[in-house]
């Protein structure tokens, strides 16, 4: 932080999390509390114990652990940055979106010995408290937030005159809560600036993680019947079907109420005993959300006209970011996911048109009429009927992937790359369909999954770049690369002499028979690491 000495001093990466699983009621641990960091430390380093901010607020002293190992875990995927540097700047939301996935959760549950289900049911909370690893006096030290503020009252400001910036600044305002909560208050003060111990203690350097168990509209439906993507064109349908036909003189209506707003199909027209899809073309709103679309109809009948549609972000499922200390002993490559890919779709619309049957009707003879009865009354009647035909209408989908070191990696050769550098990607997907624009939507989502988190639990959502039939994806800018690169980083522990294979799904190409997809893949070799590209001659 530009303000350190030899004995007095923190290397940005040099941090970690303490955790503690509480009971979600009254807030006392259920877990003892577990430290973790990205980089191996010290059992020899000095610290205070595993006690946690609710019991120092509840009375635990502060006590030096001397000659008691210092033991933390290592996560096998990476967490973010914790603690902001000027080199590395860490963000709240990066944290969060890592404390809160699947995989952190279920790495916290075993590490505290408590029950997965039951976190995820609501009975407990996790309790996070940043640590930062510095030297002080020469030295090695691990400290909480709160411990730092402690030990500074303790030692009459030694630790806040040798490190000011990341002890009272960088450190407590790394994790700060938004919402008031197991009597902890929200933090309305500065984000930045030196942190008094009063505030420290009180307030700063926590965040809590809570499940809620999320009860679906209508209360009896377990799982929501369709999952739409964020900001997306879609399609929603049903197939009406009717026993007596529907013609220009009686036809159907049919209408969506989605979100406040309906959206109305008329003038359907079906032979009788007979069916066809009805749809309506919407875009779904920029936030994550369950919503409930119901159905309404003049005339024949449907299979479901209540749907539950779950709208959801992709975007909140990015990878952390990968550190050249990282390490995944044992690992062995994963086999391609197997998902499964809708191609292509077929559908149709009714019409009708009258075809006329003229016929003579007589009115018989009257009293002026001759013996033959030439001259009698009569009209020309109609008796024609509806005619119907119907009108077919298919798409397909398709798409090639391509995958490749990032422009500027110093010694790539065509697919061949050493690990810990970037990869970028080009994804292109066609709709082809003899359907009108009202009838489908071209492809607009592509996400990627990457073999060291064995294609599950992280993605990378790309962006569109070009759209229309022929749509073109790329990786995102990353953000954890220096150069705002579009690119995914592998991992540098990744295997010698591998294939290192993405794997991306093309979605959200619509249609009224369902929405069409395309699974596609493209690898990289990998050989060596980066660190063989970077040496020290010595002579």
């Amino acid at each position: 932080m530009n303000q350190g000495t030899s004995t007095n001093f923190w290397s940005p990466g040099n941090d970690g999390v303490r955790v503690t699983v509480v009971d979600a009621q009254s807030g006392a641990a259920v877990s003892t509390p577990v430290d973790f960091a990205n980089r191996s430390q010290s059992s020899a380093m000095l610290h205070f114990g595993k006690v946690n901010k609710i019991q120092y607020r509840d009375g635990a002293s502060l006590s030096l652990q001397s000659g008691v190992p210092y033991n933390c875990r290592q996560p096998a995927y990476s967490m973010p940055a914790i603690i902001t540097s000027n080199s590395r700047p860490a963000t709240i939301e990066a944290i969060k979106r890592y404390f809160c996935s699947e995989y952190a959760c279920m790495m916290v549950a075993d590490a505290a010995g408590v029950s997965y289900e039951r976190m995820l049911s609501g009975e407990y909370k996790i309790l996070l408290e940043p640590i930062a690893y510095v030297t002080f006096n020469g030295a090695k030290y691990a400290f909480t937030a709160t411990e730092a503020a402690l030990y500074d009252q303790l030692s009459g400001g030694s630790l806040r005159s040798k490190l000011p910036s990341v002890a009272f600044q960088n450190l407590p305002l790394a994790l700060f809560l938004e919402y008031s909560d197991l009597g902890f208050p929200a933090w309305g003060g500065s984000r930045r600036g030196i942190q008094s111990n009063a505030d420290i203690i009180n307030a700063l350097g926590v965040g809590i993680v809570w499940f809620e168990e999320t009860e679906e509209p209508g209360g009896e439906i377990e799982a929501p019947d369709v999952e739409y993507r964020v900001d997306t064109d879609v399609i929603t349908a049903i197939r009406l079907q009717t026993n007596g036909r529907l013609t220009p003189d009686n036809p159907a209506t049919v209408t969506f109420h989605i979100m406040g707003r309906s959206y109305t199909v008329r003038n359907i027209v079906i032979p009788a005993h007979d069916s066809q899809l009805v749809w309506v073309k919407w875009h779904t709103p920029p936030a994550p959300q369950t919503i409930t679309i119901t159905v309404t109809l003049s005339s024949g009948f449907t299979a479901q006209d209540t749907f539950v549609a779950k709208i959801v972000d992709l975007n909140e499922k990015i990878p952390p970011d990968p550190l050249a200390t990282d390490i995944n002993p044992g690992y062995s490559v994963p086999a391609l996911p197997v998902n499964p890919q809708k191609l292509s779709a077929g559908w149709g619309v009714w019409s009708c048109h009258w075809v006329p049957n003229w016929q003579w009707h007589s009115h018989g003879c009257s009293s002026s009429c001759s013996d033959d009865c030439s001259g009698g009354h009569g009209e020309w009647v109609d008796e024609g009927d509806w005619e119907y035909d119907y009108t077919s209408y298919s798409a397909s989908i398709s798409g090639t992937m391509t995958l490749m070191p990032d422009d500027i990696v110093p010694t790539a050769n065509g697919k061949d790359m050493k690990s810990g550098y970037g990869v970028k990607t080009e994804v292109r997907a066609t709709l082809s369909t003899n359907s009108p624009d009202g009838h489908h939507s071209n492809p607009q989502t592509a996400f990627s999954v990457f073999p060291e988190f064995q294609y599950n639990t992280y993605l990378r959502l790309l962006q569109r770049v070009s759209s229309g039939r022929s749509a073109k994806f790329a990786f995102q800018p990353n953000e954890f690369s220096t150069y705002g690169r579009t690119v995914h980083f592998t991992p540098v522990w990744f295997p010698d002499s591998t294939s290192y294979v993405v794997y991306t799904q093309v979605w959200d190409a619509w249609t009224p028979d369902g929405m069409l997809s395309v699974n596609l893949n493209d690898y990289i070799t990998i050989h060596q690491s980066v660190f063989d590209d970077w040496y020290t001659n010595r002579e």
